[in-house]
């Protein structure tokens, strides 16, 4: 069975997508490395047929920006080398979500469009958890409604399944 994954992504990469013009862009690509700032999809456990959902903290609110399955996740030495000539130009288009040191790329069908304004709602908010060996958790520093701190959603985590569905729900709602 898939699962479904969130990746936060920061304020200024979110800024320098929206400046760069990819709000209405559909995700073919995400990409993963060795540090915090931008975590490995595969040593989170990202398989193909999983959902990623890129989630950003703004203002005290969690925006869900997106959604994109996975179709295989390449080294990013060899995607030259392993993607076809049509999949090539959508690296270089996509060059601004490589902050850091990239290991790897992330390749999937076409997924939603890139949104910034869809926020999740505050009831779904304090509802949102997570799976892991360990257990399942809900956010931290979630309060009346509001995410006073993002720490809790830095790196690449396993929604539950109740928490992904919801998410599909909003994200098919918001791209409409």
């Amino acid at each position: 069975m898939p699962n479904s994954y969130t990746t936060l992504w920061t304020n200024d990469l979110c800024r320098e997508l929206e400046r760069a013009g990819h709000a209405g862009q559909r995700l073919t690509m995400l990409f993963g490395g060795a540090h915090q700032s931008l975590p490995s999809f595969a040593r989170a456990g990202v398989r193909p047929g999983d959902t990623v959902f890129p989630v950003r903290a703004f203002r005290k609110r969690l925006h869900v920006l997106g959604a994109m399955e996975v179709s295989r996740i390449i080294p990013y030495e060899d995607a030259g080398a392993e993607l076809h000539d049509d999949d090539y130009p959508k690296l270089l288009d996509w060059r601004a979500l490589k902050a850091g040191c990239v290991t790897e790329v992330v390749l999937g069908p076409p997924g939603s469009a890139l949104d910034f304004g869809t926020a999740v709602p505050a009831d779904l908010l304090g509802r949102l958890s997570y799976t892991s060996r360990r257990g399942e958790r809900t956010l931290k520093h979630v309060v009346d409604g509001e995410l006073l701190r993002s720490v809790s959603l830095q790196g690449i985590y396993r929604l539950a399944t109740d928490s992904a569905a919801e998410l599909h729900r909003l994200v098919r709602e918001h791209s409409r």
